[in-house]
């Protein structure tokens, strides 16, 4: 992988840090501002906060391989 191909991996681990950080912000507000009256919110909040944050642990485990110079 060359070395723009990894400055790019690496920026897209770093929106999607961001990203993962934003639904995990939405689960905290839900949490201390909207319960127990938005239980019905918590299913939808969870599975994208989930789903943000396996995205950013696949592109890190990618970034990280990339950089060992292995092919994930």
């Amino acid at each position: 992988m060359s070395d723009e191909e990894i400055a790019a991996l690496d920026k897209e681990v770093k929106k999607l840090k961001r990203i993962a950080s934003e639904k995990a912000s939405e689960m905290h507000d839900l949490v201390e501002d909207r319960l127990p009256a938005a239980y019905h919110e918590i299913p939808g909040i969870a599975q994208s906060t989930f789903d943000a944050c396996q995205a950013w642990a696949e592109a890190t485990a990618r970034l990280a391989a990339a950089q060992k110079g292995i092919t994930a």
